[in-house]
């Protein structure tokens, strides 16, 4: 609440000339009625008085702060925070909305779904859960459930170690396992040949897979889905409907990232992205001319959230991504982005409408208290009615 929306600025500045303005009007208007036209000086007091009290600032100064109030009390009241003045101004010029995938355009409760084996292994999903049993990624809590609902008990592995954006490793027995994606099997060399066929499948269906591998031979490949949330294709359409561009951000494979995009209409898809490598896209896109805001909710979504021109965090994600954020959405009900967007638009209008009015007010009522009027026949204004408008006019 400490930074100033852009257009309160302007105001500020208009403010700031307008006074002195005013009193040099009030000052000259005194002077052209008592030495030009030869009024009395009780006459031209009352001119310089008039043009004092009938001018009002404070309406310009009031326009921008009351309206940001009033569109950040309705945000709160829809669980919609934000952080800073400039962030109601400016969400609703957003070029591009890029959006996270896990957790953001899906639920953030994967489920394992498929299995297949390869060789002589039939404690795949056993090695697996060992492996994701130290790790943080919310795929892995899936193979935990999995294997306990099998009654698979989790075996102690050794030199464990996570491979950001490509998977983990460990050892057990004497034997290295390998549990990643793509990326991390062809940097092993690991041959996937007798898997394509699975892999293509699950792909096909929105499933994340995960490859295992003993000895850099292939094992097992197992596929997690997601489900999309229910109100993620009404959210993407909307923000179409408003001519906003759409992107989906992920580090999953192409063919699950275009198969998740695909049910909520999502055209544009940027996938095998790194966590690190997120910032990047952001600031590419930014280099397009474009102003891009973040709507992401993990760790990993952090450094593409403060990159971002506004960064959105949904409140049920991390602590490090809320603080990253210049907005945090309370409830997991993506239709508030749509919602915060229109609070912003509603917001902007409604700062331009009062400052269109004060302008006009004072465009309109100084003159008549400099004696414009009375040039033509009419009454001379009298202060205690310019003192009046004024009060009026901050209303």
């Amino acid at each position: 609440q400490q930074t100033k929306a852009p257009i309160a600025k302007i105001a500020d500045q208009v403010s700031a000339v307008f006074v002195p303005a005013v009193m040099a009007i009030a000052f000259v208007s005194g002077l052209f009625w008592y030495f030009i036209m030869g009024q009395t000086f009780t006459f031209a007091m009352t001119v310089a008085v008039s043009v004092l009290v009938i001018a009002c600032p404070c309406a310009l100064g009031l326009a921008t702060p009351t309206a940001i109030m009033v569109g950040t009390g309705l945000g709160a009241e829809h669980g919609i925070l934000y952080k800073r003045g400039d962030v109601l101004e400016l969400a609703h010029k957003a070029d591009v909305l890029v959006f996270d995938k896990t957790g953001t355009i899906t639920q953030g409760k994967p489920q394992l779904v498929s299995s297949y084996t390869y060789g002589n292994s039939g404690v795949a999903l056993q090695l697996l859960a060992s492996l994701e049993a130290k790790s943080e990624h919310p795929l892995s809590q899936a193979i935990l459930v999995a294997a306990e609902n099998a009654n698979l008990d989790v075996l102690e592995m050794d030199n464990f170690s996570s491979l950001t954006g490509r998977g983990l490793t460990a050892s057990y027995a004497g034997k290295t396992y390998l549990a990643g994606n793509q990326t991390l099997m062809a940097e092993e060399k690991v041959d996937l040949t007798s898997a394509q066929a699975d892999f293509q499948n699950l792909t096909a269906d929105g499933e994340t897979p995960i490859f295992l591998a003993e000895d850099g031979k292939l094992i097992g490949l197992f596929g997690v889905s997601d489900q999309v949330k229910a109100d993620s294709a009404d959210m993407v359409a909307a923000l179409h409907q408003m001519g906003k561009e759409v992107i989906m951000l992920t580090g999953d494979n192409d063919q699950t990232a275009q198969a998740i995009a695909q049910k909520v209409g999502i055209k544009r898809v940027i996938s095998q992205v790194l966590p690190q490598e997120k910032s990047r896209v952001i600031s590419d896109l930014q280099v397009e001319g474009k102003s891009v805001i973040m709507v992401g909710d993990g760790i990993n979504d952090a450094p593409a959230l403060a990159t971002a021109d506004i960064g959105i965090a949904m409140g049920s994600g991390t602590d490090i991504a809320m603080e990253s954020a210049d907005m945090v959405l309370m409830k997991p009900n993506l239709m508030d982005v749509v919602k915060a967007l229109k609070i912003s638009q509603a917001t902007i209008t409604t700062i331009k409408e009062n400052l269109f009015w004060a302008f006009i007010y004072n465009i309109l009522s100084i003159p008549a208290a400099m004696g414009v009027l009375h040039l033509f026949g009419a009454p001379l204004l009298d202060p205690m009615i310019a003192g009046f408008a004024m009060s009026f006019s901050s209303v």
